[in-house]
């Protein structure tokens, strides 16, 4: 907490954090510093923080590259499945055009 290392903003200093952040003075650099609110980080708590279920960017990572990873595991085997119909089908018109024409007497000239 910034509260160990500054004395709290007077003044119209106080307004220098936006979103309802808090302003410390650090004397020893004669600056202003902000602790944000949960919803908000940046130096002065300007950018608003999107709600995420991961405790950490690494495990959010984690997740978008197993989403990933599946949907491109679904692809692989929607195109393997329809290859495979393809072929059987195939063969099985081949199997049907074969059998017509092995039984098939050829005209008398």
């Amino acid at each position: 907490m910034m509260a160990d290392h500054g004395d709290p903003c007077e003044g119209h200093e106080v307004s220098y954090c936006m979103n309802g952040g808090t302003c410390y003075k650090i004397s020893s650099m004669n600056t202003l510093s902000c602790v944000c609110t949960e919803n908000f980080k940046g130096s002065r708590c300007e950018h608003f923080q999107l709600y995420s279920l991961s405790p950490d960017a690494e495990h959010a990572g984690l997740i978008a590259a197993v989403v990933i990873v599946v949907l491109l595991i679904l692809v692989i085997l929607a195109v393997v499945i329809y290859f495979v119909c393809k072929m059987m089908k195939d063969k099985k018109q081949s199997q049907k055009n074969s059998r017509h024409q092995y039984w098939m007497i050829p005209p008398r000239a």
